[in-house]
């Protein structure tokens, strides 16, 4: 795609601390600094292409601002880029949010790892396999068994290699934890309907349903850990109706046969670059947003800085609990509702110690679990990326989320903090009323949360408040292309 001429660019309003107003138009960049990989310097300001043409009598084209630079708030500016004047606040210094490659020295050369966003199906992530074919972006498939490994290998088997320690034949705890994780898949599917609504958690449904402490403990709690990015104490409160639901879209209610998994080759990056590159807006990294005001006139963003920006809607493509935080004079409802959702912070260390690791390599998977029998609810999770994403010939790489505290591993590449939503039945009840807060007060909200707060769930959000906001459609269709998260029925797609 060509870049129209630089005269055809558009201009950000900005007050200054002191109140005076400026219009500075910025150059036409199709290479945007800032994203994963390439950061940009805080407070770089870039920009990718510019408005189409538009008729010298048409009104001015709105000015909408996105605060967020994941990929709720991309996938949001690339839609409204046609048709409004946008602006990316990202407070980070680059673009990306839990897309975030991270290049890792080795013996020949660097090599891209994912520690945020890793792996996604087709089946359960039509939007974002549809942006990545638009965006000719290729993917390969990635294996997602599951390891555990408790008392210092005492304990070993892996969802590839159930007997990848002997001894388990001979062990009676072992052998009721398999009893329960076939009662459990069939089972589950039709108690469904008697939780959905109840608010039931994990923890008393499981406790309630006989299920036992090898079950609970050795497989589904590390299990949903790692799929959710939630510390191993607090998964128990996840609502049980929710995860059962969950893995049956996901075709996980089954011990073998499980739907294909796919990573993005050389990493998550190699998406976000493409889709900034082909987005009409100025992104500014580094650009910390300390609070919102709104009125009949318009939206005025402060920044930490202390400067202002003025615009017609605002967009916050953020976590529920900062969008909240960011508002000066909340409503009753948006307190009660962004107000529902608490997160987890997450520290995830990028490494190549084998320490965190089952102790037989036979044992080792995709996600991989250390725990204490005598201290159930604690214990790391590492995901082997280097069998994840087949990187070959760049030796062992590992993800560890929520190491021990006072681990220092061996070939440290990165250390990065995260927040992950918690879900509980006040967050549930939340997400079924989050549409109603849309265009209230010139202001739009999008994110993870308001799914199961996975990448897709983030996308449909952004690409729906797009829309609601008269952007073209995405250009492609898929079926229940939003039904990840709560839309009114004449919008919830097909």
């Amino acid at each position: 795609m060509s870049n129209p001429p630089e005269d055809q660019g558009r201009r950000l309003h900005q007050t200054g601390p002191g109140g005076e107003s400026s219009l500075a138009p910025g150059p036409c960049i199709p290479q945007v600094s800032g994203v994963n990989g390439a950061a940009g310097a805080p407070g770089q300001v870039s920009r990718s292409l510019p408005l189409p043409d538009v008729a010298p009598d048409a009104p001015p084209a709105r000015r909408i601002v996105v605060i967020g630079g994941g990929v709720a708030g991309l996938s949001a500016a690339w839609r409204l880029g046609e048709v409004a004047q946008v602006t990316v606040l990202e407070a980070d210094d680059r673009l990306g949010g839990h897309a975030n490659t991270v290049n890792a020295p080795g013996p020949r050369g660097e090599t891209p790892v994912d520690t945020g966003f890793i792996v996604y199906n087709e089946d359960n992530y039509p939007n974002f396999t549809a942006l990545l074919a638009h965006l000719g972006v290729a993917s390969q498939l990635a294996d997602m068994g599951l390891s555990v490994s408790l008392d210092d290998g005492g304990l070993e088997y892996s969802s590839n290699a159930l007997l990848a320690q002997k001894r388990n034949l001979l062990r009676p705890r072992f052998w009721r934890m398999v009893a329960d994780i076939l009662r459990f898949y069939r089972r589950a599917p039709d108690d469904l309907k008697r939780l959905e609504g109840t608010g039931t958690s994990l923890d008393d449904y499981l406790q309630g349903g006989g299920f036992g402490p090898a079950f609970r403990d050795d497989h589904l709690l590390p299990m949903a850990a790692a799929i959710w990015s939630t510390p191993l104490e607090r998964i128990g409160d996840y609502p049980a109706a929710s995860l059962i639901r969950f893995f049956l879209n996901h075709g996980m209610m089954t011990v073998t046969g499980r739907g294909l998994w796919r990573t993005v080759t050389g990493g998550s990056r190699s998406y976000v670059r493409p889709l900034v590159a082909a987005t009409r807006a100025e992104f500014r990294t580094g650009a910390r947003v300390a609070g919102l005001s709104r009125s009949a006139e318009g939206v005025r963003v402060r920044l930490a800085d202390g400067g202002t920006l003025d615009f017609d809607e605002a967009v916050l493509a953020v976590h529920g609990d900062t969008a909240l935080s960011l508002l000066d004079d909340p409503s009753p409802e948006e307190t009660a509702l962004l107000g529902a959702f608490r997160y987890a912070a997450n520290r995830v260390m990028l490494h190549r110690d084998p320490a965190l690791m089952p102790r037989r390599r036979a044992a080792w998977t995709a996600w991989n679990h250390i725990g204490y029998s005598d201290r159930p609810g604690e214990g790391p999770v590492t995901y082997w990326m280097t069998y994840l994403q087949s990187l070959k010939g760049a030796g062992d790489l590992f993800v560890t989320l929520n190491p021990p505290e006072g681990f220092q591993p061996q070939g440290l590449v990165a250390d990065i903090p995260y927040q992950h939503p918690l879900y509980d039945g006040a967050a549930i009840q939340a997400q079924a009323r989050l549409w109603s807060l849309q265009g209230v007060r010139r202001t739009w909200f999008c994110g993870s949360y308001f799914g199961h707060g996975f990448h897709e769930d983030a996308l449909q959000s952004g690409l729906a408040v797009a829309e609601g906001l008269g952007a073209p459609r995405r250009p492609w269709s898929v079926p229940n292309e939003s039904g990840r998260i709560h839309l009114p029925a004449p919008q919830a797609g097909t």
